[in-house]
């Protein structure tokens, strides 16, 4: 007798699909066993203080100041500042708790980063860095060296969507006003054995690799109240 074709499935094809489950749920048991763990450096607090500006955001009363060596057209960097960065801001920077500095980290690897980081300083130079940071990375994908060879006429799009002088952000950028600031930032990276964007620094903790919500607010914890403990035990 045969069955119909909206009959229950056979018990061949119900063990298959266990067996197939169970393949998969090992498999991704197996990733998460293998993967390197993150590598958790010390800062080298042997170095001089950090010298180079970068820009900030946040209170200065902030109980923390977390350092970003970050990229702009780094795809994980721009991961971050469009996922997570937000969250942090909201909960973490908004409440007090810290602020952050953001360094540029410019890598060779990415032939337009020099100019979203020009442009990114002459919106600074217009009080608007922030703001420019966000709309970069938010638009990453329409400038980056794999889309485009003339970045400039892109990122003077997103110059104007943020309400800059044209004409002062035109003449920053041709002038390349910044630069300097700019491979400073880079060197200070170098120097302190930065090797991967983004890289945080949370008091004397180097974490390198983008961070989820969670993981940064322990790292966060985890500084804070090292210093509590330093200050209690002077």
């Amino acid at each position: 007798m045969v069955k119909p074709q909206g009959g229950k499935p056979s018990m061949r094809a119900f063990y298959l699909t266990i067996v197939a489950i169970a393949v998969v749920g090992i498999a991704a048991l197996s990733y998460l066993a293998s993967r390197p763990r993150r590598q958790v450096g010390e800062w080298d607090s042997s170095l001089p203080k950090l010298t180079a500006q970068g820009h900030v955001i946040g209170s200065d009363s902030a109980k923390l100041e977390v350092i970003e060596f970050a990229d702009m057209e780094c795809p994980a960097c721009g991961s971050w500042a469009t996922v997570t960065e937000p969250d942090v801001r909201a909960r973490l920077i908004n409440t007090g708790i810290i602020r952050l500095r953001y360094m540029d980290f410019p890598l060779p690897v990415h032939k337009n980063t020099w100019n979203a980081h020009r442009a990114a300083w002459c919106a600074g130079d217009q009080g608007k860095f922030w703001e420019m940071h966000d709309a970069i990375y938010a638009n990453q994908d329409k400038w980056n060296g794999e889309t485009t060879d003339n970045p400039d006429k892109v990122l003077a799009g997103i110059a104007q969507g943020v309400g800059l002088n044209m004409d002062q952000y035109a003449k920053c950028v041709a002038d390349r006003k910044f630069q300097a600031q700019i491979q400073s930032n880079y060197d200070e990276a170098v120097r302190r054995n930065v090797n991967q964007t983004p890289t945080f620094v949370f008091g004397s903790q180097v974490v390198p690799g983008e961070l989820p919500y969670d993981e940064f607010k322990k790292y966060v914890d985890a500084a804070i109240a090292a210093q509590e403990s330093a200050k209690k035990a002077k």
